[in-house]
This record gives structure tokens, C-alpha cells and sequence, in this order.
């Protein structure tokens, strides 16, 4: 069967809302894991196919700890989508990361805690390389669709994954930047260790939104403050969409498309029927 998309864009609910750009239908999927946050827009941008799923939902009703992961990405996947490009909001740990800047992180430290973050398990044991997190072919084609436009990006930081919903105490801000991270949110862990699993490359622009909490002679974040720097940066996260789109229709290069290939342990006659059923929706060629 043709795929309906060739990459998936997660972020906010508005972000496919870019002049030039064709929207081409609305997909409603059920994945083995259940339903994603919300429908998928289809929409082709210099003619590739991109779909659409707000991470949170429409109108932003699902805390980052509730969302299904699982769903999400595996939704993009039977849609034929191989690669991923996440949006997220952050606050930055650092002078230099100032408000209103956008980020490309190459690590993650993993602060979340009541989080599925596996497609295996339940009869099936893999064990994907995690070393490198973040698809650095997609890093390279972000960098030359933000040069285009003049954006500047931070590059080679490191994300901190917090479970939330409530933001950081000033003493664990203070931790992380003792740890030389750059940048924190609530969303990027375990979306990127699905992805990677599910064999597509994935990497996060973060979008800074303020200092968190550690900076004392600024106005410790708030929603409000999120939301409106988030807003003031949505012409910029559309324009980069709009670039990035069609750099993504060349052919991968990378190890993501190959990511399970040596991580599967559990011996083929040991391996749950039904687990293989479930897997073979994003996996087909690993489990039939």
C-alpha cells in the first residue's frame, strides 16, 4: 500500500496552518497501542506529504505524562511515515539560550518517571542503542533549511526530560545546570526512544520560552509566559516547516532505518504471538 505521508511533524495544534500549503485530507488511526492525541492533518509541502499530530491534542487538554506516546508514533509509522520533527516548548539553563531562540539539542538526560517508554516487553526483550538520540542527517537538513531563512540555532546542547506537569524548584533548575544542560521540557522522553524503535529518525527543535527558574532577576516562568513566547515564535517554527518539508524527500543514509535489526534477543520460539501481532503494525519486517 502507498504511504499516506513520508514524515511526521509533532507539535502544536497550529503549526500546519502555513499559507502555500496544501491540505490534503484529515486521518483518524487506531494503533495496537491505542489512539494517538488526536487526528492527523495530511498536507503536502513542495511535494512531500507531511502529517500533523498535535501532541497534546487540539486545545492542549493532555499533560505531557498522559499523552500515549506509544499511539502517537506508531501512527505516524502506519500512515509510511520513516522520519519524525518534533516542536516543543523549553526553558533554557543557560545566559546565552535566550527567550525567544530556537535549539537543536544532540542528548537528553531522562528525568521522567511514570512513563511507557517501550513498544517491547510482554513476551518480546529488545534493546535499542540509545547513545546518540537524536538523527543527525535530520540535524544537518534543519541547520541548512534555518540558514535559508536566517534563523539561528543552538546546536550541541544537552535536553533535560522532566516528568512534570508542575516546572522545576530553583534547586533542581540549579542541578541540572551543574550538569552543563541546556535547555529542559516535559514531551521529547519517550517519544524519541519510540521513534527509534520504530526505526525513523527523529530529532526535537526546541523553542525557548524563558530562563525556568534559576535565573533570580528574571520572572520565574508561568504559563502565561510560555504560551506568549510561543506564539511570538509561530512564524518562525511555520517558515522553517515550510523549508524543512521538501529537504526531507531525499533518500535516509542513517542507522535509524536499521535500528532493531541486532536488538531483538528473544528467541524466535519464545516470542509472544500476540506481542508479534501488535509489532508487526509498525515492524513488518522484523515480525510477521
Amino acid at each position: 500500500m502507498k504511504p499516506k505521508i513520508d514524515v511526521g511533524i509533532i507539535g502544536g495544534s497550529g503549526l500546519y496552518q502555513i499559507e502555500g500549503v496544501n491540505i490534503l485530507d484529515e486521518e483518524k488511526i487506531k494503533t495496537p497501542w491505542g489512539m494517538p492525541s488526536d487526528v492527523i492533518t495530511i498536507a503536502e509541502v513542495g511535494g512531500v506529504r507531511a502529517g500533523f499530530l498535535p501532541r497534546h491534542g487540539r486545545g492542549h487538554f493532555i499533560l505531557p505524562h498522559e499523552i500515549n506516546y506509544r499511539a502517537n508514533i506508531a501512527s505516524l509509522k502506519m500512515l509510511g511515515a520513516n522520519q519524525i520533527v518534533a516542536f516543543s516548548a523549553v526553558g533554557s539553563l543557560k545566559e546565552r539560550i535566550k527567550p525567544l531562540d530556537f535549539v537543536i539539542p544532540n542528548q537528553i538526560i531522562d528525568r521522567t518517571k511514570s512513563r511507557i517508554s517501550t513498544f517491547f516487553g510482554d513476551g518480546i526483550a529488545a534493546h535499542i542503542a540509545f547513545a546518540d538520540p537524536f538523527c543527525s542527517r535530520l540535524h544537518e537538513l534543519i541547520l541548512i533549511a534555518a540558514q535559508k531563512l536566517n534563523i539561528p540555532m543552538h546546536t550541541n546542547e544537552t535536553l533535560i526530560c522532566m516528568e512534570g506537569p508542575a516546572f522545576s524548584t530553583r534547586a533542581e533548575s540549579h542541578l541540572y545546570r551543574s550538569w552543563q544542560a541546556g535547555v529542559i521540557n516535559m514531551s521529547t522522553l519517550p517519544e524519541a526512544k519510540l521513534a527509534r524503535e520504530a526505526e525513523m529518525c527523529y530529532a526535537v527543535i526546541c523553542m525557548s520560552t524563558d530562563y525556568d527558574c534559576w535565573k533570580e532577576d528574571e520572572e520565574h516562568v508561568t504559563v502565561d509566559m510560555v504560551v506568549n513566547n510561543l506564539n511570538k515564535n509561530a512564524s518562525n517554527a511555520k517558515a522553517l516547516i515550510k523549508e524543512l518539508i521538501p529537504l526531507l524527500s531525499k533518500e535516509r543514509d542513517c542507522g535509524c532505518k536499521e535500528a532493531i535489526k541486532y536488538a531483538v534477543i528473544t528467541d524466535p520460539k519464545k516470542q509472544s504471538s500476540k506481542q508479534k501481532k501488535k509489532l508487526k503494525a509498525i515492524l513488518p519486517n522484523y515480525f510477521s
